[in-house]
């Protein structure tokens, strides 16, 4: 889990929960468009609920426990009874699908991950630009039950950006955290930190389920998101992140995510409210 920055904390804007004892409905839609570093307060709740991120990189902590991070190729699903808190540090338009306990039981019993597909996201953009009544009616009710039958078949990836708690795995990890342009082989992250290239490489498979270019590559994702939703240029961005031309950095970018990098940055303003 990323270590606590009480100076930044303190800078947040603190959200209450939006439904603190119980829910309207069995299924409730909400979104929301949320200002750079928001936070929602430490809680839980007897319900589950699936957080999708249609602008800017959503993050949920758990409490005790690893953090979740989720660009707009993901959502975050949180079982019943989850202690979490949930942040933005830039700016981002969110939703959550709310799910009563008794519905949850096809779903997963831990969070995790979920890749969303254009079915799923097709449905989270029409809940997003045509929020449904409270109560809802019953088309938007079959609707938000479509996406939970989408959500049962997805893909569940464990952490978009997992971490380790190997010390020596965890120093490299956060080496590459403050500086994601840096270029450096596992093979010289190995020499740097006192260990082989094949224990770090056993270690990224143990502890990240994912080799080691890969989540370097998830890594740089992760980072160019704001910044292209910010209008910054591809070539500057691409360069910033340690690729020799915006061409290279376009067709990983392109093979992770499947949009390019200026799809991915108008997707959505990051001012869009609902």
């Amino acid at each position: 889990m990323r270590r606590s920055d009480p100076e930044a904390d303190a800078a947040l804007t603190l959200h209450a929960a939006p439904y603190p004892y119980a829910l309207p409905a069995p299924l409730v839609f909400r979104t929301a468009a949320m200002p750079a570093r928001a936070r929602y307060e430490r809680h839980r709740h007897a319900w589950g609920e699936f957080v999708y991120s249609f602008s800017g990189l959503m993050e949920v902590q758990m409490i005790g426990a690893q953090t979740f991070l989720a660009p707009p190729q993901f959502g975050i699903w949180l079982p019943p009874e989850v202690e979490h808190i949930g942040l933005n540090r830039q700016a981002a338009t969110h939703s959550s699908l709310y799910v009563d306990a008794a519905l949850c039981g096809v779903l997963p019993p831990r969070p995790c991950a979920l890749a969303v597909d254009p079915i799923a996201r097709a449905v989270l953009e029409h809940l997003r630009e045509h929020p449904p009544a409270q109560p809802a009616r019953p088309e938007e009710q079959r609707l938000m039950q479509v996406l939970v039958d989408r959500l049962t078949q997805a893909r569940a990836i464990g952490s978009y950006l997992p971490r380790s708690g190997d010390p020596a795995l965890a120093a490299v990890l956060a080496a590459l955290e403050a500086d994601p342009g840096d270029e450096r082989s596992l093979a010289d992250w190995a020499a740097q930190v006192h260990s082989t290239e094949r224990t770090l490489a056993r270690r990224c498979r143990r502890d990240l389920g994912m080799g080691f270019a890969e989540w370097r590559q998830r890594l740089r994702i992760v980072r160019a998101l704001p910044r292209l939703e910010a209008g910054e240029k591809v070539a500057s961005v691409a360069l910033d992140l340690g690729y020799a031309s915006a061409s290279a950095f376009i067709a990983m970018f392109r093979r992770v995510t499947g949009a390019t990098p200026r799809e991915a940055g108008r997707a959505q303003p990051m001012t869009d409210s609902g």
